[in-house]
């Protein structure tokens, strides 16, 4: 007996330490999953490059196998781009895809400069920077100018006074060829990142009194009130609008109620518009200006019929992991947190919903500030509610009652 009890108890510490063991393993390969930062596609790393070949390079950028330009990648480089790359030079490379049909991580150097520049030209918007480049070709509207590894174009309304006069001549070669090579000064004034486009004018880089004026246009502005302004630059987050010889930014979230993906959809540089000073801050010299805090809130006045605790009808228009969202009458969109969707616990809406329904939902929370409703399912029923559906159901009588003929309630009571 004491035998079996000792043969079991070793057999017990074997597994315990077996157990031991795995859970062990488990942590080390949990514990080294988590240290591996895997990259995913779109985004830009730092990379070192670890071998140049005529068909490939590969570059080492921390994940559990090399990274490789090669094929379509390997071509966009020039000749003078790859002759300047280097063994152990760290450089900025886009992850194209995070696995190819080899299990290889796709890169790509050309991408990862293209859009660290459209990046820093953005930020160059932003900061009113001057550039110093160089004209480097024409076409029939105007010049053409290096920013980085991109280019800007000047539109003939946008050169200086001084550069049009030398400007003679029919024929495009005729005014802008002698310019080609000479130096310009230029501030971006337009960014669209998706159609590659980048204005650029030399009249609002030749300005430079500008620093001393925006501080006395700041100083004189007040938050809360409305100005005149012109657009003078438009950029994927908004357009800046000169007012009183400052510019303003009109964030892309200000410009409009309604959904803008870009400016240019509402307005174009050069256009005059009104604005409201939304904010100042006099330390870092900026000017937060709103398009849209001018216009009615379309939301609140479709809102206006909608009152908490009431029964609405509802389409459900999308499924989440967090709950369903659902169309009400007017275009207006609400949330029914996955709470909410019965007594009883759901994992996924999909076990209750499905896109298309058509149901009675009852209306628990209006925030008019973020333009958000939230809806219940297991509250349409709920007893809490029952004095205000009643006196919802006593209105809508009362309202039918209202619009029949000569204002009698029923053809019923009519003959007594």
């Amino acid at each position: 007996m004491e035998q079996n009890e000792a043969l079991s108890g070793a057999t017990n510490a074997q597994g315990d330490q077996a157990n031991s063991n795995n859970q062990s393993m488990e942590s080390l390969l949990a514990t080294e999953s988590l240290s591996i930062d895997l990259p995913q596609a779109g985004e830009i790393r730092k990379g070192v490059i670890a071998s140049i070949a005529p068909n490939q390079i590969l570059i080492s950028i921390g994940a559990k196998s090399e990274g490789v330009v090669a094929g379509r990648e390997l071509e966009l480089l020039s000749q003078e781009e790859r002759d300047s790359l280097k063994v152990g030079q760290e450089i900025d490379v886009y992850v194209v895809s995070p696995e190819d049909a080899n299990g290889n991580v796709v890169l790509s150097l050309k991408r990862a400069l293209e859009q660290l520049t459209w990046d820093n030209v953005e930020k160059m918007i932003a900061d009113e920077v001057v550039i110093d480049t160089k004209i480097i070709g024409f076409n029939k509207g105007g010049l053409i100018a290096a920013v980085g590894n991109l280019r800007g174009f000047i539109p003939s309304s946008q050169i200086s006074a001084a550069r049009r006069a030398q400007s003679v001549g029919d024929k495009p070669e005729q005014r802008w060829q002698k310019m080609v090579g000479q130096p310009i000064s230029v501030r971006i004034i337009e960014v669209d990142r998706e159609r590659r486009r980048l204005i650029l004018s030399e009249r609002a880089a030749s300005a430079e009194t500008r620093a001393s004026m925006k501080d006395r246009v700041i100083s004189e502005l007040e938050e809360g009130q409305t100005y005149t302004g012109r657009v003078t630059s438009l950029a994927d987050f908004g357009a800046f609008v000169n007012i009183n010889g400052a510019d303003g930014l009109v964030h892309l979230s200000e410009l409009s109620w309604d959904h803008i993906a870009h400016p240019k959809e509402i307005l174009e540089v050069g256009q005059e518009v009104k604005v409201k000073v939304i904010n100042i801050d006099r330390e870092k010299k900026r000017i937060g200006l709103s398009i849209r805090a001018l216009q009615e809130d379309p939301w609140k006045n479709r809102m206006a019929k909608f009152s908490v605790g009431q029964l609405v009808e509802g389409v459900i228009t999308r499924l989440t992991k967090f709950g369903a969202f659902a169309r009400l009458e007017g275009d207006i969109e609400g949330l029914i947190h996955i709470s909410e969707l019965s007594e009883n616990r759901v994992e996924h809406p999909k076990e209750v919903l499905k896109e298309g329904d058509v149901k009675t939902l009852r209306i628990i929370r209006i925030d008019a500030d973020q333009h958000r409703i939230g809806l219940s399912l297991r509250k349409v029923d709920s007893a809490a509610f029952a004095d205000k559906d009643f006196k919802m159901l006593t209105q809508g009588f009362k309202d039918q009652d209202d619009d029949a003929p000569g204002g009698e309630t029923s053809g019923e009571e009519t003959t007594q």
